[in-house]
């Protein structure tokens, strides 16, 4: 991700169908967006990426190393108007880099409890689910419980070689 990247992905961020599932919903603005960019650009433990898929820009990952160099936490958003089977895609590409070209250990992801489309995609991907907070979160208006998900480089590995092997 670039300084140009920032528009395109603060009316991503914004869009209501991408806002609803995050900790933070309320409308960012640029100069909020502008300085959450400048806090990690020059940070080697944060890669923001913009992922593409035929040489559109269809989402953001982004991927930090807090607990240990071997260890990150991601997140992640879709365009709203990435065509069905993109996020499958832009998981499987993130998880490739992960492994093969940061050679983490681990990553780790969290859901907030309604947003189910975000626990079966970590399902999907091969991630187990290691924890639940109950009532970790807050929203303004009610509680809910946070998912927290875990996927180790040798279970991806056994994954990827079952999914090559079908």
């Amino acid at each position: 991700m670039t300084e140009t990247d920032l528009e395109q992905v603060l009316s991503w961020r914004n869009h209501p169908e991408v806002r609803r599932y995050m900790y933070t919903t309320h409308e960012i603005g640029i100069e909020e967006h502008r300085k959450w960019f400048s806090g990690i650009k020059h940070d080697p433990a944060v890669d923001p990426m913009i992922y593409e898929n035929h040489g559109l820009a269809r989402g953001f990952v982004n991927i930090t190393r807090t607990r240990c160099p071997e260890v990150a936490d991601w997140g992640f958003y879709l365009a709203p108007d990435a065509p069905k089977g993109t996020g499958r895609s832009l998981g499987n590409q993130a998880l490739t880099y992960v492994f093969l070209e940061l050679g983490l250990h681990k990553l780790c992801g969290q859901a907030l409890g309604f947003n189910e489309r975000s626990i079966s995609f970590h399902r999907a991907l091969g991630f187990s689910e290691e924890g639940r907070l109950r009532d970790q979160h807050f929203d303004g208006h009610e509680f809910h419980d946070v998912f927290c998900f875990g996927l180790l480089k040798q279970e991806w590995k056994t994954k990827d070689q079952e999914s090559n092997n079908d």
